[in-house]
């Protein structure tokens, strides 16, 4: 599926994970739908621009900013989709739903905190 998104609205995905990174809190994608106003099917857009975002990341060779993103859950993790992304790009391997899933990801959540990204990254 291909979506497109504004510069504006990138740059409002981008502002809001720095933000997240740098207050060291995690958001929820309930969260950023409600403040980046996606067009519709708006779930489908965050998920398909925080897989481009992962995508760069991994090219990039920087941690994966996308993990600041989990569901409202009891998991406290990223959906199913973003470990598959992960696995994809080669920086995850095994079931999202594990001991595995949960402490890769707490460390890449980690790695984000406390690396400093350049200047927003072109789209």
């Amino acid at each position: 599926m291909s979506v497109r998104i504004s510069r504006q609205q990138w740059d409002g995905l981008l502002g809001e994970l720095d933000h997240a990174r740098r207050q060291r809190h995690l958001l929820t994608y309930r969260a950023l739908l409600e403040r980046l106003q996606f067009p519709t099917p708006a779930m489908q857009t965050l998920t398909a621009a925080l897989e481009h975002l992962a995508s760069l990341d991994a090219k990039a060779e920087q941690p994966i900013r996308s993990s600041l993103v989990i569901s409202q859950g009891a998991s406290r993790l990223p959906r199913p989709g973003f470990f598959e992304c992960v696995e994809r790009l080669g920086r995850f391997s095994g079931p999202s739903d594990g001991i595995a899933a949960a402490s890769w990801h707490a460390s890449e959540v980690v790695r984000v905190f406390e690396y400093s990204y350049p200047e927003q990254c072109a789209s």
